[in-house]
């Protein structure tokens, strides 16, 4: 038997599986064909396969989720014109956030280029740049092996990111020589393993700050779960008795399950007067963004000196000006803090950080007794704050969470600071804000983590953005469950209407719907809840099927303490004149 040449197609799919990709997520195509054919003649025996979505969209959502969920790099990949543009909202929101994507993307021989050839007449990479790292063009097989080290090495540098890395099909289908398997490298050969640590002048000028301060507070973002620095962050925290909060993206960092957290959203009362109150705030990956309303007043005293560790240069002062700003890496940097901390800082200073930090744990009670409140209401609708506390406190500390929707985000975040978290469990698209990730992201999340129960929390009308990956979960048996806080309305922009509108309600409501009966259809378990009594149940039945598996909740709306927290800024900041 004459034994087949190597193509374009079969050398990317080796330099796939060199860098250990598991999974590409996305919709075959005519130009993709070779990629697919490596996939099925060798690839899934030596451990890849591909992930077929119902969109594109979904399918680099799902990639992205597997990202956040590992901490390594996601790969989607999408066909030449359609759907490469298919991939673009899931890309920028993934950008937007500095998770790691290798987008694949098809391009027509350049001997069609302005011929009028179907599909080939956009400009993917123009398009491509503005929300990803690096776009990288290969027309010859023999380019591959360095196009996708590249590509990793790019995207998994400094702060992470999507890289674009377009194939034109001669790429692919041409003859590749057999020498240019030697030029796969073993990914710790290229891969950057620099932790950019802090000048000592730095972590020397930090703990004097320290020493000087009464009501410290630290905050951490996204940039500590990227650098996987839970333990130091905690710690530092634990040890030292310095109350700490986390941004959306840093959830999990630290969390409930330890005394000195005080939460991870302002509608918490123990963060809302750590941040009114302290004098030295300890910024560990955090961009001080729209979700810590960006250090500004009326919530957070100018007169406070910060401390900002950031990989990215861009960051370091961009919302509050900064006493020490270090362009480093966080797990390094409190590495380095917690030494320099052990020799130097007076232990008096733990005995009156842990009185500022027993103050502000007593506003937990408080919050606890209201959530009770709210726990035991029985009101029909069901109140959505009902549903997201019974949610927490049933399903597994081990539940990787990923959270879609308006309204029921905004409830979901709010209350997450009262339940126990770990790194990678709370997935959500801080900066977008994107809908229609729930089911997408739950997807990837599974696959990333099979052995961990996926729960994803969603409104109905985010979930009507990607209602067709529920044939994904169908057809891969990824017991997921996907709970809808069906309340009839963009529950979102309906209060924004109900505040600032005189209830004047244009294109906000939405016709009832029967998300079970759908979710039926293609397979899943699914059952409709009205009375308040019956969620354990439902919840405890979904987990028992199996089976892909969808709970539809009809809820009352209400407008969310974040809407009513941002409005409150927005007009403080004299947006309305």
């Amino acid at each position: 038997m004459v034994k087949r040449k190597l193509d374009g197609g079969d050398l990317l799919v080796k330099c796939l599986l060199n860098e250990g990709v598991k999974y590409i997520f996305g919709i075959t195509g005519g130009e993709l064909l070779r990629i697919y054919d490596a996939i099925y003649r060798f690839g899934r025996d030596e451990g890849i396969n591909t992930i077929m979505v119902r969109h594109e969209q979904a399918g680099t959502h799902a990639a992205d989720a597997y990202a956040r969920a590992t901490g390594d790099i996601g790969v989607c990949m999408g066909t030449v014109g359609p759907g490469v543009m298919h991939l673009v909202p899931a890309v920028a929101s993934a950008w937007a956030d500095s998770i790691p994507l290798l987008v694949i993307g098809a391009q027509v021989g350049k001997m069609f280029d302005n011929k009028g050839i179907i599909q080939g007449c956009i400009d993917q990479g123009a398009v491509m740049k503005p929300i990803t790292k690096m776009q990288i063009y290969v027309e010859k097989p023999d380019e591959i092996p360095n196009a996708v080290q590249k590509a990793f090495k790019e995207a998994l540098s400094g702060r992470k990111g999507p890289v674009y890395l377009e194939f034109r099909e001669t790429a692919l289908v041409r003859i590749a020589s057999e020498e240019n398997l030697q030029k796969i490298q073993d990914p710790n050969q290229y891969r950057p393993k620099i932790h950019n640590m802090a000048k000592a002048e730095d972590i020397n000028g930090v703990v004097d700050l320290l020493k000087n301060a009464e009501n410290p507070l630290i905050i951490a973002g996204g940039g500590v779960i990227a650098s996987e620095a839970s333990e130091e962050l905690i710690k530092l925290s634990t040890n030292y008795m310095l109350p700490t909060a986390t941004t959306v993206n840093g959830i999990g960092s630290i969390s409930r399950d330890k005394k000195t957290y005080v939460g991870s959203l302002f509608t918490v009362n123990a963060y809302r007067t750590a941040a009114a109150k302290a004098d030295l705030i300890l910024s560990l990956g955090c961009k001080w963004d729209y979700t810590v309303l960006f250090g500004d007043t009326p919530f957070w005293n100018k007169n406070q000196k910060i401390i900002q560790v950031d990989v990215d240069p861009k960051e370091i002062g961009k919302n509050r000006p900064v006493e020490i700003g270090i362009v480093a890496d966080a797990k390094t940097v409190l590495n380095q803090l917690l030494v320099k901390m052990e020799k130097s800082l007076p232990k008096e200073k733990i005995t009156q950080w842990s009185e500022w930090n027993d103050f502000l744990q007593e506003y937990y009670k408080d919050d606890l007794k209201q959530n009770n409140l709210l726990l035991n209401s029985e009101k029909i609708p069901i109140r959505p704050q009902r549903l997201v506390l019974e949610i927490y406190n049933f399903f597994p500390p081990e539940t990787i969470y990923t959270i879609d929707g308006g309204d029921i985000m905004a409830f979901s975040h709010q209350y997450i600071s009262y339940f126990p978290r770990f790194p990678r469990s709370y997935l959500y698209p801080t900066a977008m804000g994107h809908l229609g990730v729930g089911l997408p992201y739950a997807i990837g999340a599974k696959l990333a983590k099979p052995d961990n129960p996926v729960v994803a929390i969603t409104g109905d009308g985010a979930f009507m953005f990607s209602a067709q990956e529920l044939d994904t979960a169908v057809r891969y048996d990824l017991p997921i469950i996907c709970i809808i806080s069906n309340n009839s309305c963009w529950g979102m922009i309906k209060g924004n209407q109900d505040i600032n509108y005189d209830k004047r309600f244009c294109d906000t409501d939405l016709p009832p719907t029967d998300f079970a009966e759908i979710a039926k259809s293609y397979g899943c378990y699914a059952e409709r809840v009205i009375n308040p009594g019956d969620l354990r149940g439902a919840f405890q039945r979904a987990m028992d099927s199996e089976k892909p598996s969808v709970i539809d909740v009809e809820v009352a709306h209400e407008i969310t303490a974040s809407r009513k927290l941002f409005d409150l800024y927005k007009k403080s900041k004299g947006l309305y004149g």
